[in-house]
């Protein structure tokens, strides 16, 4: 039986118990394809251990943001014989939401972005270019909302190096973000995420609903051109789409790192994952 590593949150992770649950839902797939899961946590690094298996996949390497430094100089050291899905280019390209500069230079309509240090002045710049009620401030490297706040005009605003800062886009709560998910570069399924009434946050810890959907033709046709725009190919990716004012529809993230991939609202999914991964090998 082949092994397939898999990188996991660090040992003294909160989010450990939750991905392991998680990943518990892929084992039976991967099984029925003569591959066997093994966990390891992300920050062990390649060079942990020398019995490492087949192929490493990145998708459950939840809170590497907490440790961003320690994340980038793994992928930097990755060997290239040992096979790493996504590849770590990808993983690293994806690291710093900076990647939407280059997404968009390609023609990928993108939420109205600042990037730089949110202070008291870039933020009331921001509030002047964008014309928005409200902000939302935000790590470039970030996970689960984290550093993540909304902002009026005259809150005090803690400073913060390399963010983002984005208009409050209020299709969050209404129509909600539109996540579409790809496996070897092909689509398989959609899912809705509505955030509670009021707050900006999608994640079901802070009241969001979840709800799998059929896409129209342009959603899903602007999804594929973002993965189409990718610098590799992927195995795995997940494009958050959201609705602005204007009604267009534009990209909030392109997650090719660890994103769930909702498998309880796709039946079909780890089969679909396991038969990339064996293809890969």
């Amino acid at each position: 039986m082949r092994s397939i590593d898999v990188l996991m949150p660090a040992a003294a992770s909160e989010y450990g118990a939750v991905a392991a649950e998680i990943l518990d839902q892929y084992r039976a797939a991967f099984t029925a394809r003569d591959m066997a899961l093994v966990t390891r946590p992300w920050d062990q690094g390649p060079g942990a251990n020398e019995n490492w298996g087949d192929a490493t996949l990145a998708l459950f390497a939840w809170g590497y943001h907490l440790d961003v430094a320690r994340w980038e100089a793994m992928l930097a050291a990755w060997p290239a014989e040992r096979l790493l899905l996504n590849a770590a280019p990808l993983l690293a390209w994806n690291t710093r939401k900076t990647y939407l500069i280059e997404l968009e230079a390609k023609g990928i309509p993108i939420v109205p972005s600042r990037f730089g240090r949110a202070d008291a002045a870039s933020v009331a710049a921001a509030f002047e270019a964008f014309g928005a009620a409200e902000l939302v401030v935000k790590p470039q490297v970030s996970g689960g909302s984290y550093r993540t706040v909304r902002v009026k005009p005259g809150d005090a605003v803690e400073p913060l190096d390399d963010a983002i800062i984005q208009p409050f886009i209020p299709a969050v709560s209404g129509e909600g973000e539109l996540s579409f998910l790809f496996i070897g570069g092909a689509f398989r399924h959609a899912v809705r995420k509505v955030a509670k009434q009021g707050d900006f946050r999608i994640q079901p810890q802070f009241g969001g609903q979840f709800s799998r959907f059929e896409p129209e033709a342009a959603q899903l046709a602007l999804a594929e051109t973002v993965i189409a725009a990718l610098p590799e190919a992927s195995l795995y990716a997940r494009v958050d789409l959201l609705r602005l004012a204007d009604g267009s529809l534009a990209l909030m993230e392109l997650e090719a790192i660890e994103p769930d991939l909702y498998p309880h609202m796709a039946p079909e999914l780890p089969a679909r994952l396991a038969d990339a991964v064996a293809a890969r090998l």
